[in-house]
């Protein structure tokens, strides 16, 4: 179902406040300039000199945004994802992501990988380790962007991974299993997408949740007309965000009784009972990973919210400037 309103994802470094994804069940597929110095002292130095004014080498390079929110506690699939105010030249990505260092109490491999110019996201290479404690330091003071802005500070952030709570979910058998730390909790019974609005394939990363979402199908282009099968206009509880696109797992009024396949299917999102969809809500925490397999549809494209896990390794790596590396040791 569709969105009225959203945005981007992450948190606002500054303001430090969560955006939201731009619709759902979509069936269509300030810090201040600084720098480091380049300045020279005018005239021949002497014992006595006071030090010579500095003189900024360009505009800055800031970041727009840094997830997951420092001090959370979030899912074994949540990768780091970090958005620039301007683009990063290919040239100087490399030497960015040498000063974005990653720290964990349980070391594992990961890398960085950029979407467009803008978002470099970091991911271990298998789901972190439960109870992980994992630090953050984009040390960003002199380095250049490439195109002519340059790092003024560092930001820091922290976070916590939870425990292991994974949904897998099969279209075709109208099931989802629900595990926590590798032992069953419960099998749900589920609608999902249409023919027509086929359900994302692959494994997407929960951006966020919601008690209440108000959607509509005009928001995302399904449809305007009142008098179509496809229109909707609702307001729908216990939403859990799988894509920026919109691809939720939530209770539907149209779908009240999911599982028997008897339905016509959703327009691409997950559809639980009223008390599944609020037990659901209730276990799951950002970066938990979704798994639908059975759908016609292709995998959600890595970058349509939290989805870094739809790119085998080796396609992950050849998106990284400086390749795989170790995390050091908190």
């Amino acid at each position: 179902m569709g969105r009225r309103k959203g945005g981007g994802i992450g948190i606002a470094l500054v303001t430090v406040a969560m955006l939201v994804g731009v619709s759902a069940c979509s069936g269509s597929g300030s810090d201040q300039a600084g720098g480091t110095s380049d300045g020279k002292a005018s005239g021949k130095p002497s014992a006595s000199a006071s030090p010579s004014p500095t003189k900024p080498k360009g505009p800055p390079m800031l970041l727009e945004t840094i997830m997951p929110q420092s001090g959370t506690k979030v899912g074994v699939a949540m990768p780091i994802s970090v958005v620039f105010t301007d683009p990063v030249a290919a040239k100087a990505r490399a030497s960015v992501e040498k000063h974005m260092k990653v720290s964990a109490s349980n070391p594992v491999e990961g890398a960085w990988h950029w979407f467009g110019d803008k978002r470099a996201d970091w991911r271990p290479k298998e789901y972190w380790p439960s109870g992980t404690k994992v630090k953050v330091v984009a040390d960003m003071e002199g380095v250049s962007n490439g195109n002519g802005r340059y790092g003024t500070h560092s930001y820091t952030h922290d976070f916590t991974v939870g425990d292991d709570v994974r949904a897998d979910v099969s279209v075709s058998g109208h099931t989802m299993k629900v595990t926590k730390n590798g032992s069953t909790l419960r099998t749900l019974s589920i609608n999902a997408g249409s023919s027509e609005y086929p359900t994302w394939n692959g494994t997407m990363a929960v951006i966020d949740k919601q008690k209440e979402v108000h959607m509509t199908s005009c928001s995302v282009g399904i449809s305007c007309d009142k008098g179509s099968a496809n229109y909707y206009d609702l307001t729908l509880p216990w939403d859990v965000h799988l894509t920026q696109s919109g691809t939720y797992v939530h209770y539907s009024t149209g779908d009240p009784n999911p599982g028997s396949g008897s339905a016509r299917g959703s327009h691409g999102c997950v559809h639980l009972s009223m008390s599944d969809a609020k037990w659901f809500y209730q276990q799951v925490k950002q970066g938990d990973p979704v798994t639908i397999t059975g759908s016609p549809r292709a995998k959600a494209p890595a970058d349509n919210g939290y989805a870094a896990f739809n790119l085998s390794w080796d396609q992950w790596l050849q998106g990284s400037g400086s390749g795989e590396g170790t995390t050091a040791t908190l």
